[in-house]
């Protein structure tokens, strides 16, 4: 399965936060993603205890697809 990972800095310093989201569009261009993830900080409803934005800076983005190896399956 396929992830889009949008990584943001806070406002609360060096931490990067990462927003991992499911059931993508695998095709997005860098315009689209871009304006997005500055839409998600400009609403500012992610906010910490101290009320301060997780997702304020907007820093990079990339799929991430997981690969499952099975190692034992066994049917109930």
């Amino acid at each position: 399965m396929k992830q889009l990972d949008l990584v943001f800095a806070g406002h609360s310093g060096p931490t990067k936060h990462h927003l991992r989201l499911n059931y993508i569009n695998n095709n997005l261009d860098k315009e689209t993603v871009v304006k997005a993830m500055q839409d998600i900080a400009d609403l500012g409803i992610f906010i910490d205890k101290k009320g301060e934005s997780l997702y304020a800076h907007p820093l990079s983005a990339q799929y991430v697809e997981k690969q499952e190896t099975p190692i034992l399956t066994r049917e109930i």
